[in-house]
Formats: C-alpha cells, structure tokens, sequence
C-alpha cells in the first residue's frame, strides 16, 4: 500500500499540469496568511475572495469580457502579420546574402528597441487607431521569431536541400515543403517568445495609449481600476492576463508542438 501510494505520489508530480496547481495552492495560501497577518491595509492588498467577487461582478456586467475579447482580436491581428512577415523575412535571408545583410542590420536595431519607445512616432504616424496597438505587437513579434526561424534554417542538413535540388524543386517548394517543417522546432520555439512579447507590449501599449477608436482591452481596464483605487478590480484584470498567457501556450503552443515536433522525434 505504502508503495502504491508513494508510486502515485511521484507519478502525479510528474505531470507537469499537477505541479503547477500545487504551486498555484501554496502561493494563494501564502497570500491570504499575509492577508490574514492585518500588516498590509485592504486598499493595497485585498483578500482573494474580495479579487474573486470584483471578478465575477465585471464578468456579470460583461465589462471585462468585452475588453478582453478586444484585446484578443488586436494581438491575434499583429501575431499573425509579425509570423507572416518573420517566415518571409527569414527566408528571403536564407537565399539572398545581401537580404541576410539588410536583416541582420534591421534586427540589431530594432530587436533590443522597446515597443512602447516607438509609441509616440507611431501615434503621429498613424493617429489613435486600433492599428497603433497592432503595429507595436508586430513590432515585439517579428525580430524574435525573424531570428528563430533563420536560427533553424541554417540548422538543417545541406543534404535535404540537395534531395530537394535531385527533384527540381523551386525556390517555394523548397522553403514550404523542407525548410519551414525541419525547422519547426525552432519557429515553435520563437513563437513562445514573441506570444509573450506581444501580450506584454500590448498592455502596456493599452494602459498608456488608453481607448482606440472608442474601444478599450484589458490594458485599459485596468487603468481605469487604478484611478478608481478599485485595488481588487487590478488584480482581477491581471489574473485574467496570467490566465489567457497560460491558457494560449497550453492549449494552443504545446498542443501545436505535441502533434507535430513530438510526435516527429524533432523536439529541441
């Protein structure tokens, strides 16, 4: 019995799934013993279930809901643009030395450059538009995932180019059909970095840039709760961005990886 239970106990802390909801346990206790504790005042540090109540009460109203579903749209609009732009930045550097010189450039400039530092060129540039927010996402995804996916070309084997050159491949065929999958690894792997990146630079962008065109996201609500002081309202906001980060790289990302890279024996 003793060793049924201790092969159950480790098998469980093996789940990767498990292992985060035991840390998600001791660091909710950890908050409410401090909550408890009375050395921090209610305004700045409310209980959990005082979080939990502002959150159902915005999810009721629909408020939080509709911001989000705002959020989402716009960061989906410049993930997908950035991984469009990245895949032909990349490729255009893996077949052409002067285009790799032109990227290359670009990136050390531009890679270690903040989004949020170009915000105020890009609302001369392009006004208070929804666009605004997408072009700074672009922006955090494009140089990370750029490198990414150069990173895995260069890794592959000249040997699968000159099988693809044996069947008179043209140049697309050769990118779409052997450079984009024995890469895919390595894109999975920018894709994790730049998804973090563009949900960081969009709420930034949102809690600076305010309301677009009349619409406002996640990042808005929450400024709005700061000048409220409606301290629980924040937290619950935040929670809700920890919550979809975890919930896209989870279901989406890993999901992805499971049933491509995995399942090929290509995982890095």
């Amino acid at each position: 019995m003793i060793m049924k239970a201790k092969s159950k106990f480790k098998k469980l802390f093996n789940n990767k799934i498990s292992i985060r909801i035991f840390w998600i346990i001791i660091f909710i206790l950890i908050w409410e013993i401090l909550y408890l504790s009375h050395n921090f005042s209610p305004l700045i540090f409310p209980s959990l279930g005082t979080i939990l109540k502002s959150m159902y009460s915005y999810l009721l109203s629909g408020e939080i809901i509709k911001e989000t579903l705002y959020s989402l749209n716009l960061i989906f609009k410049g993930l997908g643009i950035g991984i469009v732009f990245s895949v032909v930045f990349a490729s255009l550097s893996f077949v052409s030395k002067l285009f790799e010189g032109l990227v290359d450039t670009l990136t050390a400039i531009a890679h270690p450059l903040p989004g949020i530092a170009l915000l105020p060129l890009i609302i001369l540039w392009f006004g208070a538009s929804p666009f605004a927010i997408v072009f700074i996402i672009i922006h955090s995804v494009v140089w990370p995932l750029t490198l990414n996916i150069y990173s895995g070309f260069k890794s592959i084997p000249k040997v699968y180019r000159q099988i693809a050159q044996n069947y008179e491949l043209n140049l697309f065929q050769i990118i779409y059909h052997i450079l984009i999958p024995a890469s895919f690894p390595y894109f999975l792997a920018g894709l994790k970095i730049s998804w973090a990146r563009a949900w960081r630079a969009l709420i930034s962008a949102e809690m600076i840039f305010g309301a677009t065109g009349g619409n406002g996201g996640l990042g808005w609500f929450i400024f709005k709760r700061r000048v409220f002081m409606d301290t629980p309202g924040i937290f619950a906001g935040i929670i809700i961005i920890v919550f979809i980060g975890i919930l896209v790289e989870n279901l989406i990302i890993n999901n992805l990886e499971k049933y491509t890279t995995r399942k090929w024996g290509m995982s890095i």
